[in-house]
């Protein structure tokens, strides 16, 4: 029994190994699938057939010929299935449905302000409901749900604490997944843009990532010699509530002078709100809004550098503590990014340590609110492609 099992472990691992392959390093042959995975050339075609019956991969043309036969070249099909992935943030709600490539094919996005429990829930169910109904004809259809979400969330899906949402122990994972009879992970919001930004973002090149989550809140993902980190828990990253004003504001963790009361989209409304100026203009003061202010309006600018400055603060302790290859700024704040850099760039300059200043890079974000929606569609795809013998 043992051995039987063993050696289906092994074809299952050979199997995703191959499919891998011929998924990142299409058109391949056969035999350049044999000689990149050291595996034996009838392993690889015994799998490739089964790979092909299972329309998970396709021939195409002949290839170039090295003195003999010219060799059938494989291609993965990245249109035998799709993946949706949700972005459930604190004021707004983005979901994606994208093919097995992550290439986006539809995309629904909702604003919202102050909303209740069950009237978040219903924008994400009316999301999902609108991806599903978008979804083109393929052999799998809709392979699975990502959500990520701005908290804490555990190993089985369970949202320990979301304290911008007012949210505690709500096992979305199991309403999800019973809803709608289709896997779903749970993951949080930043780990996912963390992994987003280095599976299809500006962290492609890099190994060691911190990425900062600047939303109404801060979250930390860290990608360590390429892979993401979760801690012993899966709790990590939640450096948006680490001090850095002694008794300063109180903060909805229960803290006080948490980094996101001072650098995140929560902190420049708030500024913005207290400005005379600002108010008396009748502007609705939104992140939108301020950032076209800051174009003629000195007071707007002002405000974008403090919350630089602050960005900064929180950002050169990061640097001091991980050493990363780079440093990546998405969510909303991303958009920023003309108004904030300049003082970030200066605080960590001028604070960092100098040796840990080579050669680090500092990014802001390209897909912008997108990271967190695409980390999540990775993870999908990635969990549905680890072929199993019974795959449909």
């Amino acid at each position: 029994m043992n051995q039987t099992w063993n050696q289906h472990v092994v074809k299952k691992e050979n199997k995703t190994l191959v499919l891998e392959i011929i998924k990142n390093q299409a058109p391949i042959s056969r035999a350049d699938v044999a000689q990149v995975t050291g595996l034996n050339k009838g392993t690889v075609s015994s799998l490739v057939s089964e790979l092909i019956k299972e329309q998970l991969i396709q021939e195409s043309g002949p290839g170039e010929s090295s003195g003999g036969r010219r060799p059938v070249m494989l291609l993965f099909n990245h249109l035998a299935g799709y993946s949706i992935g949700i972005d459930l943030g604190v004021n707004y709600l983005l979901g994606v449905l994208t093919d097995l490539d992550g290439n986006i094919v539809h995309e629904r996005k909702v604003q919202y302000k102050d909303s209740s429990y069950q009237e978040i829930m219903q924008q994400l169910f009316e999301s999902i409901d609108d991806l599903i109904a978008s979804t083109p004809s393929s052999h799998y259809g809709v392979i699975g749900i990502g959500i990520g979400v701005p908290g804490i969330v555990s190993n089985e899906g369970e949202i320990l604490l979301a304290p911008n949402l007012n949210w505690k122990r709500i096992k979305l994972k199991k309403m999800v997944e019973d809803h709608y009879e289709l896997p779903v992970i749970i993951e949080n919001e930043a780990n996912a843009g963390a992994y987003g930004e280095k599976m299809f973002g500006v962290g492609q090149d890099c190994q060691d990532i911190v990425y900062v989550s600047a939303g109404v809140g801060i979250g930390i993902g860290l990608i360590l010699n390429g892979s993401l980190y979760k801690g012993s828990a899966g709790f990590s990253g939640e450096l948006g509530h680490m001090t850095i004003e002694v008794n300063g504001l109180e903060c909805s963790c229960g803290n006080k002078g948490c980094w996101e009361l001072y650098a995140s989209e929560q902190a420049l409304i708030r500024k913005a709100e207290q400005s005379v100026t600002l108010n008396s203009k009748g502007y609705d003061l939104t992140l939108d809004r301020l950032n076209q202010l800051a174009e003629s309006d000195k007071e707007a600018t002002s405000l974008f550098e403090e919350i630089g400055d602050y960005l900064g603060v929180g950002i050169t302790t990061i640097v001091n503590t991980f050493n990363p290859e780079q440093i990546i700024i998405g969510n909303r704040l991303a958009s920023t990014e003309k108004w904030v850099k300049p003082a970030l760039i200066n605080r960590i300059t001028n604070y960092a340590l100098k040796q840990h200043q080579n050669n680090l890079k500092i990014n802001f974000s390209k897909l912008n609110i997108h990271s967190t929606a695409m980390g999540v569609i990775a993870f999908t795809i990635e969990k549905f492609l680890e072929v199993d013998l019974t795959h449909k």
